[in-house]
């Protein structure tokens, strides 16, 4: 009988190892059919202690108290009880927040919120273009006047003519009384429609219209209103032009950033007063009488 030939695969067992597999091995074999070639194929396996002289020292003890650690606070910080008292002093002596150790910061919407509510409280609508256009009529009424007296438009009597006339007329100094009246009518209307320096332009055509509105009504006895060339339009202008003075130009004038602009105040009635003295002193100074006399 001839041997049985040897398998070449499994080698010759060294000398001075064990024959027999150990129980990890024949489940690794009886499972994948094939050897352990590996500790990490048999999880079961238990891996060899790593000697201690290799890892870090742990034979001393691991700290675990605050004073151990070193987060002992000390006898400087307060205790509990002692903190609260010295927060009340601080309370007493000063006021202080109950969440936060600094002030809360100042609102950001600082100038913009006023803002915001100044436009939603002052909506002026079409006030503004509503004394545009009145500007524009009174004072255009008063250039297209002076205008006439100035140069001899519009059918005038030219600046002769009106000399003539205010000298027909009862008036003392009738040049002085000339350059009044045109300077008047010209120059406040101008800076009526522009809205420039509104409230002394508007006190100079009042004044003006005054002493013509006297002129008219010292001609003839009774009230001179209805009547034909009667102070019916002298009248509505005195009216207006103090109506400007109290309301201001609005801000569709060149005055839109001063305070008379939209909110005239005692200035503007002071201004009003001033004009009604000087229409009054002007016409006893350079023409005088009485043009009430005679009304019913």
């Amino acid at each position: 009988m001839s041997e049985k030939p040897k398998d070449s695969s499994t080698g010759s067992t060294p000398v001075g190892s064990s024959s027999s597999p150990s129980t990890a091995e024949q489940s690794a074999v009886s499972t994948t059919g094939r050897g352990v070639s590996s500790p990490f194929d048999s999880p079961t396996q238990q891996f060899p202690a790593v000697g201690r002289s290799k890892g870090p020292e742990l034979t001393k003890d691991v700290p675990r108290t605050d004073e151990e650690l070193g987060l002992d606070p000390g006898p400087e910080v307060p205790t509990v009880g002692e903190g609260a008292t010295a927060t009340a002093t601080a309370t007493e002596a000063a006021p202080t927040y109950a969440y936060a150790s600094i002030p809360p910061a100042a609102s950001q919407l600082g100038d913009s919120g006023r803002g915001l509510r100044r436009r939603n409280g002052d909506r002026r609508g079409t006030l503004d273009l509503g004394l545009f256009v009145l500007r524009l009529i009174v004072g255009g009424t008063f250039i297209y006047h002076g205008l006439q007296k100035l140069t001899g438009w519009f059918e005038g009597p030219g600046l002769d003519g009106t000399r003539d006339m205010m000298a027909d007329g009862g008036w003392d100094h009738p040049t002085l009384s000339t350059v009044l009246v045109i300077g008047g009518e010209v120059g406040g209307g101008v800076l009526l429609v522009l809205g420039l320096a509104t409230p002394f332009a508007a006190g100079a055509v009042l004044a003006t219209i005054l002493d013509a509105w006297m002129w008219k009504q010292g001609m003839v006895p009774g009230f001179q209103y209805k009547v034909a060339g009667g102070v019916e339009l002298e009248s509505i202008l005195a009216g207006v032009a103090a109506v400007i003075i109290l309301t201001g130009p609005g801000r569709w004038a060149f005055d839109r950033n001063r305070g008379w602009a939209t909110r005239p105040s005692y200035g503007s009635f002071v201004i009003a007063i001033l004009a009604v003295a000087a229409a009054v002193g002007t016409w006893f100074w350079l023409h005088g009488g009485n043009p009430l006399v005679g009304m019913q």
